[in-house]
């Protein structure tokens, strides 16, 4: 567990506000090859385009065991540290999570606070606290501070009234961080001044989700963002491009 605990160590010293690290969100062997050849120093795993990379559905309609052997042909693949999303956790207890990353050879997760198997209701802030704990119980058991990146759906549900939702949203992450996560994820695309006080105003360093082509590195830099992902919008992109290609050959 050694190597493991430095590159957890080497991910979570990359998420600097204001500088933020770039995470591709990637999907297989092929696409990490592309980003770390392209010069990323870490990469994540995300389920949407994981899932659609083998005919399943987002929102947990692929199995943790076939999220891990994605997980594990990308870790095979390239040599810097790799962060994967686990949705809500597949129903799974915090140690069999860790577990099976540690095993595959990732050393980050995102955990979302949306139940995809009970309905997706959303869990209330201190029961998405109690699994963030349980979470970094299990890594410290393990003997690696796994990177755990804390996300809120909130935003992308519109739950409740807009009025206070970055208010809620604060609240809900600040738990999370009391609780051991190392990263806050308020995810969904927000208006500047917005994601400027989640970025101020929450203890921890934030992700902020990006496409490929807007808002720009040093746009985000600027509100004090501190790691960016891409979500399922790198695929997508490329997906309309490859569409393009072979429209040509019709």
């Amino acid at each position: 567990m050694t190597s493991l605990d430095a590159s957890a160590k080497t991910l979570l010293e990359l998420h600097v506000p204001g500088n933020p690290v770039v995470l591709p969100t990637v999907w297989d062997a092929w696409s990490a090859d592309i980003a770390v050849a392209a010069g990323f120093s870490g990469l994540t795993l995300g389920s949407h385009p994981v899932a659609d990379s083998i005919g399943r559905t987002d929102g947990e309609g692929m199995t943790f065991d076939e999220l891990l052997t994605r997980v594990t042909q990308v870790t095979a693949s390239v040599q810097v540290p790799v962060s994967v999303d686990i949705e809500s956790g597949y129903g799974l207890e915090p140690l069999q999570l860790i577990d099976g990353l540690l095993a595959a050879g990732a050393v980050g997760l995102n955990i979302e606070d949306t139940v995809h198997s009970q309905g997706k209701r959303l869990r209330s802030p201190q029961e998405h606290a109690d699994l963030v704990r349980g979470l970094r119980e299990a890594a410290d058991a393990a003997g690696v501070h796994v990177v755990i990146n804390a996300r809120t759906d909130l935003f992308l549900r519109q739950d409740g009234e807009d009025s206070d939702r970055v208010d809620r949203a604060i609240a809900r992450l600040t738990l999370a961080a009391e609780a051991g996560a190392d990263v806050l994820y308020p995810v969904g695309r927000h208006p500047d001044a917005d994601l400027r006080r989640l970025a101020t105003e929450l203890p921890l360093p934030i992700n902020a989700i990006a496409q490929p082509t807007t808002p720009t590195k040093s746009h985000l830099a600027d509100l004090g963002i501190a790691r960016i992902s891409f979500g399922p919008f790198l695929q997508r992109t490329l997906g309309a491009e490859a569409t393009t290609l072979l429209a040509a050959w019709k």
